[in-house]
């Protein structure tokens, strides 16, 4: 085998450049694109200060036996030192397993399960169902549009405070029913009706945000699949089934995981609604932050124990849930 030889430079045609060290790659790409690098930094260092050193503290917290009367605290000019203990485990163990731990725990979780369930359950299919009622051909689409709109515009405590005034006993509400000779509940006071309410008030808040994302899902489904199904002979309902709903897929997935995300997180409707006064409709949320903050002594450690906990639930819920839909579109694309 013969190999050539360049005479200018003296090489081989044959050998190979050396490869250069994970060093030196990285130098070039910083020199290539340094602009991507500081664009980044502010980022990172956003991202760290407020949520990864937080996330950090907040796990340090649960592995503690940290409240208000072991922490440090300044009190006129005496400056407290902390004083609480390393513990490991046994606030989860604590949470999980204690002779309490349905009380506090458990009965909550069940109950924030069916309240996230119910509620993104009321924002899609209502929110779709107005998402296709405004896709159509109406006179005045523009103004219903912008009216159907306003409860995700207003600001949720403006809403949630209205609502507040309108199901008090003398409110709005019920002065409506009983002026009509009906019952009039109890809603911020009987467990029953202030979860139904709970979930009223939430709906209310999130069923625009689901029609806006569905419709642009409907507006983007090419209008020929429908025109070749109505020839073909298929109803109403089966235009919907096997054209809207397989177009709506994609947006569907997204908007549900976010709903279920944010509606098991949501502490501004229950906190706003009823405060302290309800802890039977307490969410696992807003459970935490009385644990925390609205008693005496306020226990830190377990209120962070709460928020790790959370944590856990969604990102388990969220990798099943992801690897649900690419099996299902695994299974569609075979």
């Amino acid at each position: 085998m013969t190999v050539a030889i360049d005479r200018a430079t003296g090489k081989r045609s044959g050998d190979r450049p050396p490869r250069a060290g994970r060093a030196g790659r990285l130098k070039q790409a910083y020199q290539k694109h340094w602009y991507a690098f500081a664009m980044i930094v502010p980022v990172v260092v956003v991202l760290g200060v407020l949520v990864l050193y937080p996330l950090a503290y907040g796990f340090y917290l649960t592995l503690t036996d940290a409240n208000s009367l072991n922490s440090a605290r300044t009190i006129g000019v005496n400056e407290i030192e902390a004083t609480y203990t390393f513990i490991g485990l046994d606030n989860y163990a604590d949470i999980l397993w204690g002779e309490t731990a349905y009380d506090r725990f458990w009965s909550h979780f069940v109950w924030t399960i069916v309240w996230t369930a119910a509620c993104v359950g009321l924002h899609y299919t209502i929110g779709l169902g107005l998402a296709l009622l405004l896709n159509q051909k109406l006179r005045g689409r523009t103004f219903y549009r912008l009216i159907l709109i306003l409860p995700w515009a207003v600001p949720t405590f403006v809403t949630v405070f209205g609502w507040r005034f309108m199901l008090a006993d003398s409110g709005i509400i019920n002065s409506g029913l009983e002026s009509l000779g009906l019952p009039t509940p109890l809603w911020l006071e009987d467990t029953f009706w202030q979860r139904f309410a709970a979930i009223m008030v939430n709906t209310w808040c999130g069923v625009p945000f689901m029609m806006v994302s569905l419709l642009g899902g409907l507006q983007s489904i090419d209008g020929t699949l429908y025109e070749a199904a109505e020839m073909d002979g298929a109803s109403a309902w089966q235009r919907f089934r096997h054209v809207t709903l397989p177009g709506l897929r994609s947006v569907s997935s997204t908007v549900v995981l976010l709903g279920i995300i944010w509606t098991f997180n949501q502490f501004a409707v229950i906190f706003l609604l009823f405060g302290n006064t309800a802890p039977d409709a307490q969410i696992l949320v807003t459970w935490a932050y009385q644990l925390g903050f609205g008693q005496q002594p306020r226990d830190f450690a377990q209120s962070a124990a709460y928020g790790m906990l959370l944590l856990a639930v969604l990102i388990v819920f969220t990798s099943f849930y992801r690897r649900w839909l690419n099996r299902n579109e695994q299974q569609l694309a075979i």
